[in-house]
């Protein structure tokens, strides 16, 4: 609570009057904060409006639901070399099938659609990245008599498939660079954390 007023308090009136109104979208916390604030700094409430703001500080947890995930722009560059790998994946896979006419067709369906999933759940901000880590590692491993027989018989294929490999690979470091401060952040603060930011670009700037 301290830090999240802290950021609070570098606003102005005005700014902090967005808090408290009734179709404010911040969290129940950063309304109380804000009134708080307001009140400190000698703002006069009606008892209506005390009530009002009540109303928001403690409005059900149903609403709780619709605020903002925290997404690091590398959840964003990640997303994308995962789908353009996809892709890659994607040529390669019906190129392959003039050499492999019988190769399981399912299988490979299976998993374009778990790849597809795990791009669209980090470009939401999921926290995947061991999970795809451990896929790649699990994938890779099975993968490198294939891609030295593609490369040596069918370079073409074998640059799509090494091509999606660096790919991956990229997205998996993208994410392990994405710092522990903001992995760190609730869905419920990051609205705060964001004004925090803007304040510290403001300093900087002036």
């Amino acid at each position: 609570m301290a830090v999240q007023k802290k950021v609070l308090e570098q606003k102005t009136d005005k700014e902090l009057e967005q808090y408290i109104q009734p179709e404010t979208r911040f969290v129940p916390q950063a309304t109380k904060c804000a009134f708080e604030i307001l009140k400190a700094r000698g703002r006069i409430f009606s008892q209506e409006e005390i009530d009002a703001i009540h109303l928001l500080i403690n409005r059900p947890e149903e609403k709780e639901t619709k605020k903002i995930r925290p997404i690091h722009e590398n959840h964003i560059k990640a997303s994308n070399f995962i789908f353009i790998s996809l892709a890659l994946g994607l040529v390669n896979f019906f190129l392959a099938l003039k050499y492999y006419p019988n190769q399981a067709i399912f299988s490979a369906l299976v998993a374009f659609i778990l790849v597809g999933l795990l791009a669209y759940l980090i470009r939401q901000g999921r926290n995947l990245k061991i999970l795809l880590a451990v896929l790649f590692g699990l994938g890779l491993f099975g993968s490198i008599p294939t891609l030295i027989s593609d490369l040596t018989y069918f370079p073409l294929n074998g640059l799509l498939s090494l091509g999606q490999q660096i790919l991956q690979l990229l997205a998996i470091i993208f994410l392990f660079m994405i710092p522990k401060k903001f992995e760190s952040i609730k869905t419920n603060e990051f609205e705060l954390w964001l004004s925090a930011e803007n304040v510290e670009e403001t300093k900087k700037t002036n």
